[in-house]
């Protein structure tokens, strides 16, 4: 095996590892594996055609979806081709807003209008980014029934039914957990907020 296949053979492992890791609870392996994914994610969306703050975009995405999918991740199975075709989902989506965004390079008046009403004010997106990463690091930061809870009411929108049968915790203690997670999460967040960090 040649350097190159070893290196992302060790890569593989690591990133088995600490998602093995994440789903067993442990958070520091979690911030790991999510520091050690964005690499991937952004040569994948480079790949593609992407571009600075586009890549940036793709890369917090596949980050957050990886957050709400983390549960269902197969530790037996290679973590690379699931990150990777979770990276390619979100840069295809990328690609087809700004398609969708795109004004008529020959139609001036098109193009002004454009220009003027969708792009963000200054300093914007990151803001944006910003607080998503924040909000996703917060419920990262929960015990694990209130992540769940949170994940599967707010986040994948399950009903209270389905979240319980999901989680295999009852109704009630759902409902307890949602409640102290987002008590938790509006205390980190104006903690943020004070800080200056929000």
């Amino acid at each position: 095996m040649d350097r190159r296949g070893e290196s992302a053979n060790a890569l593989e492992q690591m990133l088995s590892a600490a998602m093995a890791a994440a789903q067993a609870g442990d958070r520091g392996a979690y911030r790991g594996l999510l520091r050690a994914c964005m690499p991937v994610i952004a040569a994948t969306a480079r790949g593609k055609g992407l571009t600075g703050e586009a890549v940036e975009d793709v890369v917090q995405e596949t980050l957050l979806t990886i957050h709400r999918a983390r549960a269902s991740y197969d530790p037996a199975r290679p973590f690379l081709p699931w990150l990777r075709a979770i990276a390619q989902r979100r840069t295809i989506d990328a690609l087809r807003l700004r398609k969708r965004r795109a004004p008529e390079a020959h139609d001036p008046v098109a193009y002004e209008a454009y220009a003027d009403d969708t792009l963000p004010a200054a300093g914007q997106g990151i803001e944006a980014r910003e607080r998503d990463a924040r909000l996703a690091r917060a419920i990262a930061a929960l015990p694990e029934g209130q992540r769940q809870a949170v994940e599967q009411l707010s986040l994948r929108e399950h009903s209270l039914k389905e979240a319980a049968a999901i989680t295999g915790r009852s109704t009630g203690a759902i409902k307890v957990n949602l409640h102290r997670a987002l008590k938790a999460l509006r205390t980190a967040l104006a903690k943020d907020r004070s800080d200056g960090h929000v």
